[in-house]
């Protein structure tokens, strides 16, 4: 099933996003801990890529059981950064020879050694040249990244907008936010970019922040803003692993209520391969769902 059509109905849906093994010696962990994820039967799961596609074949092999045994409808994350064509053609190939017919198109991230390299002489340098290579293929449902918070590398959200744009019109079919902990942020990108002309679907990213650690990679990820009540909340049960992982699930669960309740039906969560996170947040909202977890 593609992703579009969940997406385009009246029922709300949640989603999870897992990530691939980075070594050969993790991936029967990681497997289990996506398979539990994926009994769950949630309404589709992306799988990452790693930086510089390090972990390509472990994405299609998660995905691709994902899919099989589970039933659950799967977006495979694809990025171009520092990619030949050639590559991502057989990267396209064998998505389509697995039957995952949804991408999310992502440059990728520039690791420490592709920063200093000429880029001028790379196949891809956005992610828009490999939206348009997916579009050609005329079968895939394409997914793309957007910051709420405006890209690390844009001067402007107007100018950020501008090229979200350039990317939709080039064959986006939905959009997933970097990680949000603000709802009003979310709301204002959306007014913002409606306005802009942006039709497409947008899926607010929440992540589960369920250890005093997670606080600083998030915002070194994504410069996400962290509200005054969020902080409060680490502050109060940060050096208390057990109480901080069930206030991080209520805080993630209140967001996504927020959300369904001004007229967002779809909503994705960054679950970080943690089964019992995902399970917590699913038993919270299934009520409101209307089905039993």
């Amino acid at each position: 099933m593609k992703i579009i059509d969940i997406l385009n109905t009246d029922k709300m849906s949640l989603s999870f996003e897992v990530f691939p093994p980075k070594k050969e010696t993790s991936f029967e962990s990681v497997k289990a801990a996506t398979e539990e994820i994926a009994a769950l039967q949630p309404s589709f799961m992306s799988v990452t890529y790693g930086a510089g596609g390090g972990t390509s074949e472990y994405t299609l092999a998660v995905a691709r059981n994902i899919k099989d045994k589970y039933n659950v409808p799967t977006l495979a994350h694809l990025t171009c950064v520092s990619s030949s064509r050639e590559t991502i053609q057989n990267r396209i190939h064998d998505l389509k020879e697995s039957g995952i017919l949804n991408v999310m198109a992502l440059r990728g991230d520039l690791t420490p050694e592709l920063e200093g390299t000429d880029r001028s002489k790379w196949d891809y340098r956005y992610a828009i040249e490999l939206i348009q290579e997916l579009k050609k293929e005329g079968c895939f449902c394409i997914g793309a990244a957007c910051y709420p918070e405006v890209h690390p590398e844009s001067s402007t959200q107007k100018i950020d907008i501008q090229y979200l744009k350039e990317k939709v019109d080039a064959g986006v079919d939905f959009l997933t936010t970097q990680m949000v902990f603000d709802n009003n942020l979310f709301f204002n990108f959306l007014y913002k970019i409606r306005e802009a002309g942006i039709t497409v679907p947008v899926l607010p990213g929440i992540m589960p922040i369920t250890n005093e650690k997670q606080v600083e990679r998030a915002i070194k990820l994504s410069g996400a803003f962290m509200p005054q009540r969020f902080r409060a909340m680490v502050d109060k049960f940060g050096s208390n692993p057990e109480a901080m992982k069930q206030a991080g699930i209520a805080y993630a669960t209140d967001q996504i209520i927020d959300l369904y309740a001004n007229g967002i039906t779809n909503v994705h969560v960054y679950s970080m391969n943690k089964p019992d996170i995902a399970k917590g947040i699913q038993n919270n909202l299934s009520n409101i769902l209307g089905k039993e977890f």
